[in-house]
């Protein structure tokens, strides 16, 4: 008999953050250790201390890197689930009834009794955002919790790179998604992660992630190079039995499979609010497009859109007021 159909056509995995979105002045960055950009782990009183430096409180919303993707892969008509530790507090709590209102499944969403993780994005008037997490119950997530159960009837399985910062539950999400039989994205989501994890990652590429995102940085970090020939690096990270999609902000983006390499042309604005979710908005659309059989550039114009359209709000998610438009436009792709 065949198998049966899956239920769902992705599965996010990652942690369920709720997002702090501070606007601040560029001077403000000095105060913060780390990198302009980046993204830094921190513990409760370090997130606190910033906080109670910002020049106005800050607004939340749901994030995450693979939430963000799952959420917008939902509203986009995929059908999804997300796997990942929520807290027991009231961020953990509008977290979970957030994500069920857009459709996405949320059984496999394990629980901690302790905070739920946040993470700080400092916004500044460039539109660039530099992020300090505190993970809280996120980071409890042991791999032992992960099995083969937690992909069942699941076609797609989406991981955010900040997993490769704990390898054993890393090595336990790929095992577990493969034993299930799903085919795997990876967004490797900064380029901290692209340099600390570069030698494990090089060496799983032969062993079935499907899909890579990557921006400028992290594409730079893993490869250890200045070089800035996008095209040449989409091509090297297809050439290891990879798709390959190096997004390049207001440029754009490059993707590649085997020979085939296509220039993703951006959708140009006339202003920027917030890059906050960009990335994880355009592994949405291309996503969406993937798993439907669209063409790459097909692929690649959905999530350009997808992407642009986040970074003209305050926020990792685009506005419920907005999204039919947006929606409606996406759709015409679906060829």
């Amino acid at each position: 008999m065949p198998s049966p159909a899956p239920a769902f056509d992705l599965i996010g995995i990652g942690s369920p953050i709720m997002d702090l979105l501070a606007p601040v002045p560029e001077a403000f960055l000095a105060s913060v250790r780390g990198e302009k950009g980046g993204m830094v782990l921190v513990d409760n009183d370090e997130m606190q201390a910033i906080v109670a430096r910002l020049p106005a409180p800050p607004a939340a919303a749901t994030g995450g890197s693979a939430a963000n993707t799952t959420y917008n892969a939902a509203r986009l008509g995929l059908r999804t689930a997300f796997l990942g530790k929520l807290g027991n507090d009231d961020n953990a709590r509008i977290y979970r009834e957030r994500f069920s209102a857009v459709g996405v499944d949320g059984s496999r969403f394990k629980q901690a009794a302790l905070a739920n993780a946040r993470c700080l994005s400092l916004v500044t008037p460039d539109a660039q955002r530099t992020m300090r997490t505190c993970l809280g119950a996120a980071m409890t997530l042991a791999p032992e919790e992960v099995t083969a159960a937690d992909f069942a009837g699941c076609r797609h399985a989406h991981i955010e790179g900040y997993l490769l910062f704990n390898r054993a539950l890393a090595e336990a999400v790929l095992a577990a998604a493969r034993a299930a039989g799903c085919t795997i994205s990876l967004d490797l989501a900064s380029f901290e992660v692209a340099a600390a994890a570069r030698d494990w990652l090089l060496g799983q590429l032969g062993h079935g992630i499907d899909i890579v995102f990557a921006n400028e940085d992290e594409i730079r970090a893993l490869f250890q190079t200045d070089s800035t020939d996008y095209a040449a690096h989409t091509r090297a990270l297809a050439a290891r039995g990879t798709l390959a999609v190096v997004k390049l902000g207001k440029d754009g983006a490059w993707c590649g499979r085997g020979d085939e390499l296509h220039r993703i042309e951006p959708v140009h604005l006339a202003s920027v609010v917030d890059t906050t979710g960009a990335g994880d908005a355009f592994a949405a659309g291309f996503l969406y497009g993937h798993l439907r059989g669209l063409t790459l550039p097909a692929c690649g114009h959905i999530a350009a859109l997808l992407g642009a359209e986040t970074v003209r709000h305050l926020g990792p998610l685009i506005p419920a007021s907005d999204w039919p438009a947006v929606a409606q436009r996406a759709h015409k792709f679906d060829y």
